[in-house]
């Protein structure tokens, strides 16, 4: 177990009919004018957009707004919105949507206060160290946005999917969940959370450090807790002690308890799935479903045991040598993915053979990726066959 600082500045309004709490909560900050910013309209059906804005009004907070957030987030509406921003004297960023909404709101909110163009933080030839204050209204559980610093976007006209963070200060200063919003969402966005989720815990789980007991329970837990209530949301979209449960999951996944000792994830399966979603129009939880098995079965060899306690904690499977626990864990990890009808190779997302070396140069463009394994050119590219097969 390694050494390490946890500070979480994230306050979390968790339940039932919290929504109307957020416009106090921005006032509490001095906040007089905010950007409301929301993906594709889904907010007005569900409600959230009424209690958001009645909330606002009922506080004195000032808003612009600005839809059209994509599922995979675009710098090109991160720069619009930069400018209305700094036209329209706002001075706070609220987020009421799923992660690319948050994600989104992080680079907005550093970039108004950036001298430049803010994408130079992503090529890592600038430093933001300053956000407007970000506030979030979670609609859907998945990426853990909502009480982490980091972010994920696209720069559509380079075909980069790069990750971003300002420190300190792109944590959202209050987030506020009401799972019970989420019972309208399709099954497919459900799973899609599920998996996302997953695939955090995994990249934290899977990252070769040693001695990290409690980490693994912690990690195991959340996990065991994603599926079992991912299966029951399938059946019963409405049934609301689930969906808490895999929001407060989705959640602890990515908040810093579950790296807490461990140091930094592996992250080379986002990688490689950044890759596959800034070519083929797929949900980020889609790919990683196809990418994590894939790269499971790639890497596994470099620390079995740590593959078979998760096939015998998470799968119970008690029998045969460390490898055959293994490899049947992985097994059963995309046996489950395809039972919650998730995609489980390139092929059925539209991907061909020849587009394999495509999407090898670019997951290859800042190589080597990954911590348990590192990963270059020709090791990705046989990751990318086992998913296409």
């Amino acid at each position: 177990m390694q050494g390490f600082e946890f500070h979480n500045p994230t306050k979390i309004i968790f339940g039932k009919f919290t929504i109307g709490k957020i416009g106090k909560e921005i006032s509490e900050y001095g906040v007089k004018k905010v950007l409301l910013l929301y993906g594709k309209g889904s907010i007005f059906k569900n409600g959230v957009y009424d209690k958001v804005t009645k909330s606002l009004s009922k506080n004195g907070i000032d808003f612009i707004e600005l839809g059209g957030v994509k599922p995979n987030p675009v710098m090109s509406l991160a720069h619009e919105a930069i400018e209305l921003c700094r036209n329209k004297k706002i001075d706070g960023i609220l987020a009421a949507g799923g992660g690319s909404v948050i994600d989104s709101a992080k680079v907005i909110a550093a970039g108004v206060l950036y001298e430049g163009d803010i994408w130079e933080t992503f090529e890592g030839t600038g430093k933001a160290e300053k956000a407007l204050p970000i506030f979030t209204v979670l609609t859907l559980s998945a990426t853990g946005s909502e009480m982490n610093p980091y972010s994920v976007i696209t720069k559509e006209n380079e075909n980069k999917k790069w990750s971003f963070s300002a420190g300190s200060s792109t944590y959202p200063k209050v987030t506020v969940i009401d799972p019970s919003v989420q019972s309208s969402l399709p099954a497919e966005q459900t799973v899609n959370g599920v998996v996302d989720a997953l695939s955090h815990v995994f990249e934290l789980y899977f990252n070769g450090v040693p001695k990290t007991d409690i980490q693994d329970e912690i990690a195991e837990g959340i996990i065991r807790t994603l599926i079992k209530h991912g299966r029951i949301l399938l059946k019963e979209p409405d049934n609301y002690e689930s969906r808490a449960q895999l929001a407060w999951s989705a959640t602890l996944a990515l908040n810093g308890i579950n790296s807490a000792g461990r140091g930094s994830g592996d992250w080379s399966t986002h990688t490689l799935e950044h890759s596959v979603s800034v070519f083929f129009d797929i949900a980020h939880g889609a790919g990683l479903a196809i990418m994590f098995p894939a790269w499971m079965r790639y890497v596994y060899t470099e620390n079995p045991a740590k593959f078979a306690r998760f096939a015998e904690n998470i799968f119970g499977i008690k029998t045969g040598s460390t490898e055959e626990k293994a490899i049947k864990g992985i097994e059963s990890l995309k046996n489950f993915y395809k039972d919650i009808g998730a995609p489980t190779s390139l092929k059925e997302v539209g991907v061909k053979n020849e587009d394999l070396v495509k999407l090898t140069e670019n997951a290859s463009l800042r190589e080597p990726e990954g911590k348990l394994k590192k990963l270059y050119r020709d090791d990705i590219l046989k990751i990318y066959e086992l998913a296409y097969a």
